[in-house]
Parts: C-alpha cells; sequence; structure tokens
C-alpha cells in the first residue's frame, strides 16, 4: 500500500525549500527544489559544494540540452553536470526562463546520466504536485538525514482524484438560476486544495449537461481579457440553467494544471512573444497538466455517471471516459473573442486540438 502520507510531506518539503530524499541505495537522490532555495539552504544541502541540476525534459530541450543524451523511448529527466559557473544564480537561471532573452546562459553545460531514472521522473512528478519549478540541485545517495523521503513508486502512483470525498454542500442561491442551486465542497485529507460542483435544478431523468471548469483567478475574478475563461464560466451557468438540470464542476486546476504562479510565469513569457503551449514548455512543464479524473470522481460521488458534456476540447471527452465517464454527448461551448485573445483563441484550435 503506498504511503501517501510521505508524499504529502514532500510536497510540503518542496514548497519551503527543504531537501527531499526520493529512491533507496545506490538509486536513491537528495533533491532541493531551485525555486525555493536560496545560499543559506543550498550551503546546507551541499556543505562540500557538490552538486549537479535536474530539469525537465521540455525545459532541458528549450536549452538545446537535451539532444546531448543518449535517445530515449520516452522523454526523461535532464541531469546538468556541475561546472564551476553552476551556482544559485546561474542554477534559477536553467530553472526559470523568465529571463532567457534578456540574460544568455553562461556555458558550455553538458549532461549525464541520472543514473536513478525512476528516481527523477518521481521528482518531477512532485515538483508539479507542489507547484514548483521542475528544477533541482541533486546529490546521489541518501543525504540530508531529517528530509522527508517518500518512495518513487508512491509519488509515480499518486492518484488525486482516489481519496477525493465530499466534506459539505448548502443551498446557493446564484443569479443564473435563483434559489435552484446546491453548492457540493469535495477534498482529501492529504491535500488542501478544495474543489467544487454546482448543481443547478434537480435530476430529470435525462443525462445533466456538464461543464468542467478550471479554475482562474484572472478571468474569473478581475475578468481579464487575455483569456475567454470568465465569459465560459458565466455562459455555461446560464446555459445549464436554460437546460434546467445540470452541473458545473469548478476545479482548482489554475493554468492548466500548473498553479497561478507558474501561470503568471507564462503570461510573462506571452509578453514576449511566445504562445500558451510554448510558454508552458519552456517552464518546464506539459503542455496541459489537469487531471480529469478529479471530475470523474466528482461526478461519481454525485451520483452521475451519464452526462452531457458542454466542451470544445477533445481532451475533456477522452479523459472522463477514460475514468469511467459515460459521455454520451459533447455539446459545444461558443464564446465570442475579444481583440486581447483573439492569438489565445487561435493556439487553443491550432496546438490543443479545441473545436472552435
Amino acid at each position: 500500500m503506498s504511503d501517501r502520507r510521505a508524499v504529502a510531506r514532500g510536497i510540503d518539503a518542496l514548497r519551503r525549500g527543504w531537501p527531499v530524499v526520493i529512491g533507496e541505495g545506490d538509486t536513491a537522490l537528495t533533491l532541493l527544489a531551485i525555486e525555493t532555495a536560496d545560499a543559506a539552504r543550498l550551503a546546507g544541502f551541499a556543505p562540500d559544494g557538490r552538486y549537479d541540476v535536474l530539469l525537465s525534459p521540455e525545459r532541458a530541450a528549450t536549452l538545446m540540452l537535451a539532444n546531448q543524451r543518449p535517445a530515449a523511448a520516452a522523454p526523461s529527466a535532464v541531469r546538468i553536470a556541475q561546472v564551476p559557473w553552476l551556482d544559485l544564480d546561474v542554477a534559477t537561471l536553467l530553472a526559470d526562463p523568465a529571463r532567457d532573452l534578456s540574460a544568455p546562459l553562461k556555458g558550455p553545460f553538458v549532461t549525464a546520466p541520472t543514473g536513478a531514472d525512476a528516481a527523477s521522473a518521481a521528482a518531477l512528478k512532485l515538483a508539479r504536485l507542489a507547484g514548483v519549478l521542475p528544477a533541482f540541485f541533486v546529490r546521489d545517495g541518501c543525504g540530508a538525514e531529517d528530509a522527508p523521503r517518500p518512495a518513487a513508486a508512491d509519488i509515480l502512483d499518486y492518484d488525486a482524484p482516489a481519496h477525493l470525498a465530499i466534506a459539505s454542500r448548502a443551498r446557493l442561491p446564484i443569479e443564473a438560476s435563483a434559489q435552484h442551486t446546491e453548492i457540493i465542497a469535495f477534498r482529501s485529507n492529504e491535500e488542501a486544495t478544495e474543489h467544487v460542483a454546482l448543481v443547478i435544478g434537480a435530476p430529470n431523468g435525462q443525462p445533466p449537461l456538464v461543464r468542467l471548469h478550471s479554475e482562474c483567478l484572472t478571468g474569473d475574478v478581475f475578468g481579464s481579457l487575455k483569456c475567454d475563461c470568465g465569459p465560459q464560466l458565466d455562459g455555461a451557468l446560464h446555459r445549464i440553467a436554460e437546460e434546467g438540470w445540470g452541473i458545473l464542476l469548478y476545479l482548482r486546476q489554475e493554468g492548466r494544471g500548473i498553479g497561478l504562479i507558474n501561470k503568471l510565469r507564462a503570461y510573462a513569457l506571452q509578453d514576449q512573444g511566445f504562445d500558451t503551449v510554448d510558454s508552458n514548455l519552456r517552464l518546464g512543464f506539459a503542455i496541459d497538466a489537469r487531471d480529469f479524473g478529479v471530475a470523474a470522481r466528482m461526478l461519481e460521488l454525485i451520483g452521475q455517471p451519464r452526462i452531457r458534456l458542454l466542451t470544445n476540447n477533445p481532451a475533456k471527452v477522452a479523459g472522463l471516459a477514460a475514468a469511467g465517464i459515460d459521455v454520451v454527448a459533447r455539446v459545444e461551448h461558443r464564446i465570442a473573442p475579444n481583440p486581447h485573445n483573439v492569438d489565445y483563441l487561435a493556439t487553443k484550435r491550432d496546438r490543443t486540438g479545441h473545436m472552435l
């Protein structure tokens, strides 16, 4: 049985700038997230001054470092061997693309075998779960005696939706549907993230119209024109209310699953001319890191395994189907563009397969 508590302690350690040990014996790695490191933490992590750097394959490819590794069947973490000029400042430049254009990297850099593929892959997943950039100072072996020691297999098998449960529910009058709405909150014991469902109307024997809406603070709350999230949310609520019966799942997966801070970093890259896809890749993340299994678990707990899905995104249909939800129909969800999000919508159409 996997130790979810050990994984949770590892997530907490990365956020706090503490070391984490992943793996056992000769294949163990001791890691310190570059984003939350400082000079004192790095000195404590490596008192002898010896460390390498571990990067995600996406970030390494952006830096044109991945091609130094032997060809592999699937992309894997890339380890940068230590050189005299690989200090904290340079490591930060390797980790964070914010200054890619204004601060060319010192080099050259040479990649080295990770020596622990499972531990390296687990480290990248742990960074995603923690919401920090997937880049580490790394040493071989089980250093840092007091560090959390989640097993690589436990991290790789970590399934956020599996332990999701209903935490609370109440009536919630909303503008779109007056008093005929119930709000249901979901959470698990291991994570602080709380997801929400709005159940509008009452079951009528037909599959509900369901909208999966990923949290977007800038669009939902502040009315950002860079995306179409705010109008999508408002339009979905009114569409479900007009149908008389349906569910909106509000998923706390900001920025396609990379978190608010990293989404704002992606915004800064977009201001440099990169589109949303390339911005995520330059940060070292997947194009879309959302877990639609969370939505499937919420629907299971509500008791609605057959739905009509309000979406233009085929990945949502596939993700729900893979998790056991019967999507009997896809209903298009069209929102008018504005001058600020035309390119964003074109990228969704051309690079991520949205049917706009």
